[in-house]
């Protein structure tokens, strides 16, 4: 087969990051992973993917912005392996071929999506240089080849996760939601993570336990407050026990007005949610001054999964 020309000579992609409203973790299964039942809330703090157009059967990466120096420009970056099983599905790798430009400002190994958010944005944009004719649902079912977290990358907004986080229901949620983002100086490994779960829970049920009902009822009238109130990560004491630095930092976010503080999926990211704008912009000149993290962040939520921009 030939190999096929781009569409256009360039697509410009963002995606963004993400917050676990609610995270329910169950025992491990015989295959490794764990059953969830979760509620993600996608957030203004965006990764920028560029697809460019390169020779047949070439998948170059380059990436810069916000610890680009850990993220691997490499075959394994999860962006090129996006790009590979796109061009494997629709005609072949050696058909195409992409150039891509990564600029990063979600965390890298945050618990935050960042590498998911990357995958999302090169499904997207690789498909449109390519001139590939997709549709959502199935770009979902290769990002979750991809792993648990792209499908939500893809979908944005709010949306309830079971299975393994992949298998996707939009959840109804009204207003918007302010949220302050402590970025430590320290790294989590998921896996580390949910291993120290598995360690710290040896008799956990097979099935997770059930999002708090009070969350989806909070996100469905617009009460921050009682959002705040159901905000729950069973995986947080497990970040915690291996970062217990943590544990001062959430203190610190809550005591200095805000509404609820949890770690961000396996961490190491601390989530504040406040009340509105006024109180994150305070909340995060407090956190800024206290010298506890590397980095705060203000980010407003839901917003749209990965979108191809101008």
């Amino acid at each position: 087969m030939s190999a096929s020309q781009p569409v256009t000579d360039r697509v410009r992609v963002r995606a963004p990051g993400k917050v676990n409203l609610a995270l329910r973790v169950g025992a491990v299964r015989e295959d490794g992973y764990h059953p969830l039942a979760t509620v993600f809330q996608a957030l203004s703090i965006f990764d920028e993917l560029g697809a460019h157009p390169a020779a047949a059967g070439r998948y170059d990466i380059r990436v810069a912005g916000d610890q680009a120096h850990l993220v691997p420009a490499d075959d394994s970056n999860l962006a090129v392996r996006a790009a590979r099983l796109l061009a494997s599905r629709h005609g072949g790798e050696a058909r195409y071929g992409v150039d891509l430009r990564i600029r990063k400002t979600i965390p890298v190994t945050g618990g935050m999506a960042g590498g998911s958010a990357n995958a999302a944005a090169a499904l997207v944009g690789c498909a449109a240089l390519w001139g590939i004719d997709i549709n959502p649902d199935e770009l979902r079912e290769l990002g979750a080849e991809l792993g648990a977290d792209v499908p939500f990358c893809l979908l944005g907004s709010t949306a309830l996760g079971h299975g393994r986080g992949d298998d996707l229901v939009p959840v109804l949620s009204r207003g918007g939601y302010h949220w302050v983002l402590a970025l430590p100086d320290v790294e989590l490994s998921t896996a580390a993570v949910f291993r120290r779960f598995d360690e710290m829970n040896p008799d956990a049920d097979p099935a997770p336990p059930p999002v708090p009902p009070g969350l989806l009822e909070g996100l469905a009238s617009g009460d921050v407050r009682r959002v705040a109130e159901n905000l729950v990560n069973d995986l947080e004491p497990a970040a915690v026990s291996l970062r217990p630095h943590l544990a001062e930092l959430l203190d610190a976010g809550r005591d200095a007005g805000a509404l609820a503080g949890i770690v961000s999926g396996s961490g190491p990211t601390c989530a504040f949610l406040t009340a509105n704008e006024d109180a994150a912009v305070r909340l995060s000149g407090v956190l800024s001054g206290l010298g506890l993290c590397r980095q705060v962040r203000r980010a407003c939520g839901p917003v749209p999964g990965a979108r191809q921009v101008a």
